[in-house]
């Protein structure tokens, strides 16, 4: 039963996306770099607009992108 668990949590899911665990974490990991970046251009472009116009909308299509398909 516990192997099972451990399995859902952590595998399952990188499993229908066609990826190892490791795989899925180096992927996840730089997806969620991407999504900081982009809080942070959205964030200068607060402040000071004539800054990172277009870049967090840039940075979400591209990752939008990536992954609307994945695991189909």
């Amino acid at each position: 039963m516990e192997d099972r668990m451990i399995s859902r949590i952590f595998l399952s899911h990188p499993q229908d996306v066609d990826e190892t665990y490791l795989q899925h974490a180096a992927f996840a990991g730089k997806f969620a770099g991407r999504l900081f970046l982009a809080s942070c251009a959205a964030a200068v472009h607060a402040v000071i607009p004539c800054l990172f116009e277009k870049t967090a909308s840039r940075i979400t299509a591209e990752l939008y992108a990536k992954t609307h398909n994945r695991g189909q």
